[in-house]
């Protein structure tokens, strides 16, 4: 177990440096500057080209591109990411100030998600009505097929404009959270019970289930207390990418729902070009994503002990009668 998590510690940190050196590159040959939004952000417009220089030699844009991502690489290793070019506040303790009001998002979305996605695949596979079933597995299609930009316009235009009933904007409280939570959680449940219906149907086929069956198990017994256990460890490697996809997920729903918080401080810093919250917001997306991976690689073994940590992922498990 210790060398699994050393080997996967030094692959995180590989995978961080990747992130860090791709956003730097991005960032660097997209069209405009960093030091023309600062001085135009300080309301400025007169300004001359000598004062342009200046504000690129004070924020180190004059230097050859390999010297900047160097410094820049050095600062972050420190857990030094600069100013932010909008604010002038330290992008590090600005990007974490809207860390939780996002934590709160995703979370709720992940359980919403979860819930909705379990209970449609459960519900699916054990209806006898064939038209049910038939509309239960449509039904994740059509969630991951929308855009969620999409389905957040038509919740405020209902729930929020014409009956009232929660607030569209804001972070005002649970009720606040209750519509861009679940904007967030189609495509999470969606993609949860497409993966456990399938995989339900397959173990439900399996002849461990029939012998099951002939032992006297009932419908539930045996889709509850024999199938779902094996059927559920598709759904667990699925959270490692639905985790990081809420993360994602935040830029646009709190865009639309105005809400406060790393989504929508991302889009601004990426519109202006501000470097250091960019670059905090991209490392934390993969330290979540990279982190979550692991605490689901030594989640296998306690849910089925016949798994061994760092030899491979079992696409399907027998069963334990």
């Amino acid at each position: 177990m210790t060398r699994f998590i050393l080997k996967r510690l030094a692959h995180a940190i590989g995978v961080l440096w990747a992130t860090f050196t791709a956003a730097f590159l991005l960032l660097y040959v997209l069209p405009g500057d960093a030091a023309l939004s600062k001085m135009n952000l300080g309301g400025g417009s007169g300004f001359s080209v000598e004062a342009l220089a200046k504000m690129r030699a004070y924020m180190g844009l004059d230097r050859p591109v390999w010297q900047q991502y160097l410094s820049a690489l050095r600062d972050a290793v420190r857990g030094k990411f600069g100013v932010s070019v909008q604010t002038g506040q330290d992008a590090l303790h600005m990007f974490a100030a809207g860390i939780p009001e996002t934590l709160k998002l995703a979370g709720l979305a992940l359980l919403i998600g979860l819930a909705l996605g379990i209970g449609v695949a459960l519900l699916g596979a054990y209806t006898r009505s064939s038209a049910l079933r038939g509309l239960l597995s449509w039904l994740p299609v059509v969630g991951v097929s929308i855009p969620s930009f999409w389905i957040g316009l038509i919740l405020l235009q209902v729930f929020s404009f014409q009956l009232k009933l929660l607030p569209g904007m804001g972070n005002d409280g649970l009720a606040s959270l209750v519509l861009p939570s679940t904007v967030l959680a189609i495509p999470t449940a969606a993609l949860i019970a497409q993966i456990l219906f399938q995989s339900l149907n397959d173990i439900l086929a399996s002849p461990y289930i029939v012998t099951a069956k002939g032992h006297g198990a009932g419908r539930l017994r045996r889709l509850l207390g024999h199938a779902l256990r094996n059927a559920i460890i598709p759904v667990i490697t699925a959270l490692g990418m639905t985790t990081g996809n809420l993360i994602a997920g935040s830029v646009v729903v709190e865009t639309v729902f105005s809400r406060s918080g790393i989504g929508l401080l991302t889009v601004k810093a990426v519109l202006f070009q501000d470097t250091p919250i960019v670059l905090v917001a991209v490392l934390f997306a993969a330290t979540v994503f990279v982190t979550v991976n692991l605490l689901v690689d030594i989640l296998y073994p306690f849910i089925d002990p016949r798994i061994e940590i760092g030899v491979r992922r079992p696409k399907v498990m027998g069963p334990t009668l």
